[in-house]
């Protein structure tokens, strides 16, 4: 009997002291990510350990490969070799490098990204027009990603949250001076195609929507009668219902860098979408080229449709911020200042690279593509 009562007090001991050597072995890692003048700086974090598994941060918005902070996270982690990379969209250097982890140690990652442009100095200002994370999360998100402007889808086909509780108030934020985010962007996602909604009020009911009925031109119509000024973008130019989109005269704008370019890698099909010849367009560069093709064959058309971008974090793997699309304005901006530029076709897009060019010394289409517009 005697034995039978020591057996699980010694198990129970063994497993106590077990638990705590491997908390006494765990190493903390201390990140500080500051700019050139030594001031923290919001940023996106890939953090991973020998096996490519991704590490998160407590307490901060983490999506698939990567955790954004202030400047400042603490993690606690296994001993261990971890790659790192620190980013802050496209106009900041990156850094990247391993890290030793020690058990029962402090790890230092420090990191001092340099701007390497400054586009809103020059009068342009980015936008991910494709994002699904949690919209009390968006502004650390707008920061570490250094945008301007976003905003949330919180409404689309599977869910409304607002059926069943209060509107955010105010729908419209500004915060860091001049960063915007709105709340109430939806996205409609059937079997011809997405479209996205920019600057409603409140959502219009699409969740009873079956893969083919009612045509999305009925969804549309409701949003324009609620509201006569609502933005509608088609989510990528090789959804089959385009043609028809484009006809109704509805739709404002287009998504060229779309959410099949990924941070690290492409989606080399169409999805349910129009499948290019893929032997003319091979992948991985193939649907690039295609979306391109399928834009130059609209504005040949005579339709003068400005392009977007979205990146669809929270669906994809991408960060915040991956697609983006710059908007020239000549007057402070304003989120009707920004989009009024955006119809004139005062942009650009992309996801990385940054060319600003000049033609007869107009900036893009501004007088030359969208002439009319103006």
């Amino acid at each position: 009997m005697a034995s039978l009562i020591r057996r699980p007090l010694l198990a129970w001991l063994m497993f106590t002291v077990t638990c705590s050597a491997n908390q006494a072995e765990m190493g903390e890692v201390q990140i500080h990510v500051v700019d050139v003048n030594g001031g923290p700086l919001p940023c996106r974090i890939h953090l991973a350990d020998e096996q490519g598994e991704p590490q998160e941060a407590p307490g901060l918005p983490f999506w698939r490969d990567h955790f954004v902070c202030d400047g400042v996270a603490k993690l606690e982690l296994p001993p261990g070799q971890y790659s790192y990379a620190v980013h802050r969209g496209p106009e900041y250097e990156s850094d990247h490098g391993t890290l030793e982890i020690h058990g029962n140690q402090t790890t230092a990652l420090d990191s001092q990204l340099e701007r390497i442009n400054n586009l809103r100095n020059r009068g342009w200002y980015a936008a991910d027009l494709h994002v699904h994370r949690d919209y009390t999360d968006i502004e650390l998100l707008v920061r570490a990603a250094d945008l301007d402007f976003a905003p949330v889808i919180t409404w689309w086909n599977a869910n409304n949250p607002w059926a069943e509780r209060p509107l955010p108030s105010p729908l419209l934020r500004q915060f860091d001076g001049h960063r915007l985010v709105h709340l109430m962007a939806g996205e409609d996602e059937r079997r011809g195609g997405a479209l996205l909604y920019f600057g409603m009020k409140k959502p219009i009911d699409i969740t009873g929507g079956k893969p083919e009925e009612p045509s999305p031109l009925d969804f549309v119509q409701q949003a324009v009668d609620q509201q006569p000024d609502v933005w509608i973008d088609i989510e990528k130019p090789f959804w089959w219902d385009v043609p028809t989109w484009l006809a109704s005269g509805k739709v404002k704008s287009i998504g060229i860098a779309n959410n099949h370019m990924c941070h690290n890698h492409m989606y080399e099909d169409e999805a349910w979408g129009k499948p290019r010849d893929d032997v003319r367009l091979p992948p991985p560069t193939g649907n690039g080229y295609w979306t391109q093709e399928i834009y130059y064959h609209i504005l040949n058309c005579g339709l003068r449709i400005p392009p977007t971008a979205g990146s669809a974090s929270g669906v994809l793997r991408n960060p915040v911020g991956y697609n983006r699309v710059y908007v020239h304005l000549d007057e402070p901006f304003s989120h009707d200042a920004w989009w009024q530029a955006l119809s004139k076709g005062r942009c650009f897009v992309t996801n990385g690279p940054q060319l600003i060019c000049t033609a007869n010394g107009q900036r893009p289409t501004a007088g030359i593509c969208f002439e009319g517009r103006d």
